[in-house]
């Protein structure tokens, strides 16, 4: 018998628990696993998972239950507590050599770091450089208009635009667009080694470093000049600088390249919603609808949100332990029927902006603004400047990154 011996001191056979993450469907790969939709039917809005190393923590899958837990000061976003559960194996070998950052910390030290970037990711920043993002979008379209067909979108579009934003956001310059693409790649992958997590850290860390100190002399209107500034009045060290322009660089341009390319995709395969979204193209109030939708349906981060449990909670009729684990599973939450009835159907017109699919609470993503910029633009002026956009491949010939913990599209082959 396979067994753990949980914090009760109780033992329970973990063979018959339910695997986190399962597979995802062949036949619907853009929705989430079919066994982690069960555990909806059980009515249980958090339940024990058995995860890659033998350990059994807690997931949640309930939209309300997930929101409760993600703002409860009782879990710790803390890598190196006890229960934390790891999503690789390289995350658990360095748990406790991770530099404390806006990403792992909690209560006032998490606020501290959190303030720190406020300034820089305020909306009406971010509405500020929605021209540049447009400019941007329609030199990639031209550009690829005038190339050859079939071509892949992730290459020519979906990469790019999040790239130069995020380049110009931070004031990173964008001919290194391949070294740092590349590293994210390797920052993101479920079965990297802990010696590659190791070295890229390192490699990218180091990098951002020295574009810091450069613009201590030099500054722009960019994010990492902010820091710069930062470090010369002595609210932070360039040790703790690093790290933070290194967070934003890789989360600010991966999560919206899946996001574009997965999201064409899905749209080429609904098009009753493509021809919706092709006739409200211009339409303020719909585009936005439509791109929290998209974000729902999808939901790039999804093998998160993960924490450890500091101290025990009552909850849904359960006691989670000082010591175990939770994983608020964002993709279960956005698919909770309850939140959202009928969830398998892309809609629209539906009213879903309560969806997870940035996180939930003080660690709620907070890039989001940009994000959203970007998939507005993106997303109505592709479908209106290309009307016969199509997959140049069957939906069973792409690659999907179940192999990341950024889920989209390796490739995604289009015509016209």
């Amino acid at each position: 018998m396979t067994e753990n011996v949980a914090a009760t001191g109780s033992a329970e056979r973990t063979d018959e628990l339910p695997e986190f993450p399962s597979p995802r469907s062949g036949q619907c790969p853009f929705a989430p696993p079919p066994e982690l939709l069960k555990l909806h039917e059980t009515g249980k809005g958090v339940q024990r998972a058995r995860t890659w190393d033998g350990s059994t923590p807690w997931v949640a899958t309930s939209h309300a239950t997930l929101r409760e837990l993600l703002a409860d000061p009782r879990l710790s976003a803390n890598i190196g507590a006890p229960g934390y559960p790891y999503t690789t194996a390289a995350m658990k070998e360095h748990a406790n050599h991770k530099v404390p950052s806006i990403n792992n910390t909690d209560g006032a030290e998490h606020a501290r770091w959190r303030r720190m970037l406020t300034s820089s990711f305020t909306r009406h920043r971010m509405v500020k450089l929605r021209p540049a993002i447009q400019q941007i979008t329609d030199d990639l379209i031209d550009k690829l208009l005038a190339g050859p067909k079939p071509v892949d979108l992730n290459a020519v579009l979906s990469l790019p635009l999040p790239s130069l934003m995020i380049c110009e956001l931070l004031g990173v310059p964008y001919e290194d667009h391949e070294f740092f693409q590349e590293h994210a790649g390797v920052t993101n992958a479920r079965y990297k080694t802990a010696e590659q997590s190791a070295e890229t850290t390192r490699v990218l860390r180091e990098y951002i470093y020295r574009l810091i100190v450069g613009k201590m002399d030099n500054p722009g209107e960019d994010v990492l000049s902010d820091l710069a500034e930062r470090v010369k009045a002595g609210d932070l060290s360039l040790e703790e600088a690093a790290p933070l322009g290194h967070i934003l660089l890789v989360a600010g341009h991966d999560t919206s390249a899946n996001m574009i390319t997965l999201g064409t995709a899905l749209l080429l395969q609904h098009p009753d919603q493509l021809e919706l979204l092709r006739e409200n193209a211009d339409d303020p109030k719909f585009v936005p609808n439509a791109v929290e939708e998209l974000l729902r349906y999808l939901t790039i981060p999804h093998l998160l949100a993960r924490r450890a449990v500091v101290e025990d909670i009552e909850i849904d009729g359960e006691t989670i332990r000082a010591g175990e684990g939770v994983i608020a599973s964002l993709p279960a939450a956005n698919w909770d029927p309850v939140a959202f009835p009928d969830p398998e159907k892309l809609d629209l017109t539906r009213a879903a902006a309560h969806h997870l699919a940035f996180s939930w609470g003080p660690h709620q993503c907070i890039g989001q603004q940009l994000a959203r910029i970007e998939l507005h633009v993106v997303f109505s002026t592709l479908f209106r400047r290309i009307p016969t956009l199509r997959l140049a491949a069957d939906v069973s010939e792409l690659k999907f990154k179940e192999d990341s913990q950024a889920y989209g599209i390796y490739e995604l082959p289009v015509t016209w």
